[in-house]
């Protein structure tokens, strides 16, 4: 009896396998954007909420994270993902990224971690 509960037990671990990839791919994507000043391509990465808080009156998304200057992210060294939320550490950068109904979306970047506060970030909803 005790086998066949192994082989269930293992199976619901491998099933639950959680894609780590798919976040990963959309941080290297907006960071190539930037890196390639295609802001507005890197504007479509972001969630709507983050997008539409970005830019200060009278600018545009693009232009606010052309004037941040966020720097290179580097390569990636970490993902973390829990159900929709993800956390996506770069050797220059983290980002925190909501997954919707088309796909990972950013929702705050150009972030560094404070001591026992929450992260400070450049961009963010």
């Amino acid at each position: 009896m005790r086998l066949p509960v192994a082989l269930l037990a293992l199976v619901l671990v491998t099933g639950c396998s959680v894609d780590t990839g798919a976040p990963a791919r959309t941080v290297e994507r907006f960071h190539s954007a930037l890196a390639a000043q295609q802001d507005e391509a890197a504007c479509a990465l972001l969630a709507p909420r983050t997008a539409e808080k970005l830019p200060d009156p009278g600018q545009t998304c693009a232009e606010a994270l052309r004037a941040l200057r966020l720097g290179a992210g580097g390569p990636v060294t970490g993902v973390q993902v829990w159900g929709d939320e993800a956390q996506v550490r770069l050797a220059g950068d983290t980002v925190f990224l909501h997954r919707f109904s088309d796909g990972w979306r950013v929702k705050a970047a150009g972030c560094e971690p404070r001591a026992g506060l929450p992260y400070d970030c450049e961009v963010e909803d």
